[in-house]
């Protein structure tokens, strides 16, 4: 492939912006290419390069680069009444009632700008309404570029330190990092700080750490432990919302009801968006009928929430999860079938809509009984005892040799796959059988 145009692009971002690029999970090796337009499942870059897109927006693009008629036309209406208003409109209203008709923990909304902005608000919400200043997290878990969750553990496993320079200590000092799915780490802590914690910020699955599953009753053991303690519990589903779980969302999915939850991607149909739901109780403890401060100049804005509301309605009214999960299961199981032939280290995660392979190091002694579309954490599967259970488990795969050697193979091959080990991939859409036939290929002669 040629990449000169890219390569030209990118030596004049260089000289104008930080790095070269606007967001760090953009840059790659040895430069990123540039997107030109996007063409249903595909992408095609400044180049004229055309990939099999599976970065799909890094998850906002649930169809993929051409939006239904009835998204197209409301961005369109929207878009041609004003850019914005600084009042409420009738269309946040609309979208808002429709998340809080299906999921099942929602009872009301704050709609924000970002997943980022998104989280902060949640936390700072969690700690005005209880009156405590700790929050637990997950190793490994991420929240958005905000201080308080930008955190990594020091030599005390619990004790945290800032990942970032720029972030003061003290705000570490509130932030309790635990590994997920240790049910016990967690246990203990609630029992030397319960008093002190505000909340629990957890994703029901791992999707920026190679995708990780709970263990079985995992959350529950999350629910109870805030219960007892009065924390709350609160559920990161900027990327699972409304994609794993369907309407309902990875909370449904796994029958856990957490107090808040935050939404970002999705939820604003391709446009800029983060939203915080939950028990109408807590979430009316912002301003101005609570005392939490949030506000932002374009928070609703009438274009995002239009799109929003178009996208969850055309999801609903049509096949859209049934076809998405279904080319995934397919897409997993077949990436399974190759790696069991040639990598069988290997582990493949994912579910509904997203997938990722992980290249862990070690393979089990059976195959006979794997999960056949992804690690689901059952017991009864030969890899159990190996597959990923945290980030630990992740970091310690072979995750040079992804961005290293993989990725740069699938792109020549024109599949766009995320460019670290880490980031989530989707299935949109607008992805066919054919996309997935010609994925697989791809990966058998790259691994």
């Amino acid at each position: 492939m040629n990449h000169d145009r890219s390569r030209d692009l990118y030596d004049r971002a260089l000289s104008v912006l930080a790095g070269g690029v606007n967001s760090s999970v953009r840059a790659s090796m040895p430069y990123p290419f540039f997107a030109e337009r996007g063409d249903g499942a595909h992408l095609v870059d400044a180049d004229g390069n055309r990939y099999v897109d599976y970065v799909m927006g890094y998850g906002p693009l649930l169809f993929g680069h051409d939006l239904p008629d009835p998204v197209t036309a409301a961005i369109q209406q929207h878009a041609s009444q004003g850019p914005m208003y600084g009042a409420p409109t009738e269309i946040e209203v609309e979208l808002a009632e429709f998340v809080t008709r299906h999921v099942p923990s929602v009872e009301m909304l704050r709609f924000v700008n970002s997943g980022t902005e998104a989280t902060v608000s949640a936390v700072r919400l969690a700690r005005g309404y209880t009156g405590r200043d700790k929050i637990v997290v997950m190793q490994g878990g991420y929240h958005g570029a905000q201080e308080s969750t930008l955190v990594e553990a020091g030599e005390d496993p619990y004790h945290t330190h800032p990942s970032s320079p720029g972030i003061p200590e003290s705000f570490a000092e509130h932030t309790i990092a635990v590994p997920f799915n240790d049910e016990e780490a967690v246990t203990e802590v609630f029992s030397e700080h319960g008093e002190e914690i505000a909340a629990v910020l957890t994703e029901p699955i791992l999707g920026n750490t190679g995708i990780v599953h709970p263990v079985d009753g995992y959350h529950r053991t999350l629910r109870d432990l805030c219960d007892e303690h009065g924390s709350l519990l609160v559920f990161d589903e900027v990327i699972t919302g409304f994609r794993v779980g369907g309407l309902q969302c990875a909370q449904g999915e796994f029958g856990i009801t957490p107090d808040l939850t935050t939404f970002g991607k999705i939820i604003g149909g391709g446009f800029p968006v983060g939203a915080v739901g939950g028990r109408a109780e807590v979430v009316e403890h912002f301003t101005p009928a609570g005392s939490v401060f949030q506000s932002g100049t374009f928070s609703g804005h009438p274009v995002t929430m239009a799109a929003g509301y178009e996208t969850l309605k055309y999801a609903a009214e049509h096949d859209v999860y049934d076809h998405v999960n279904a080319l995934g299961d397919e897409l997993r199981a077949g990436i399974r079938d190759i790696c069991e032939e040639h990598a069988p280290e290997y582990t493949v995660v994912g579910t509904d809509s997203m997938f990722k392979t992980i290249f862990t190091r070690e393979a089990p002694e059976a195959f006979e009984g794997h999960c056949e579309a992804g690690c689901t954490q059952r017991e009864t599967c030969p890899r159990y005892d190996i597959c990923p259970k945290n980030s630990a488990d992740v970091n310690a795969a072979a995750t040079d040799r992804w961005e290293r050697v993989f990725w740069q193979e699938m792109k020549e091959r024109g599949i766009w796959l995320t460019a670290n080990q880490f980031e989530s991939q989707f299935v949109s859409y607008a992805h066919t059988e054919e996309d997935v036939e010609r994925t697989l290929e791809a990966y058998k002669e790259a691994l």
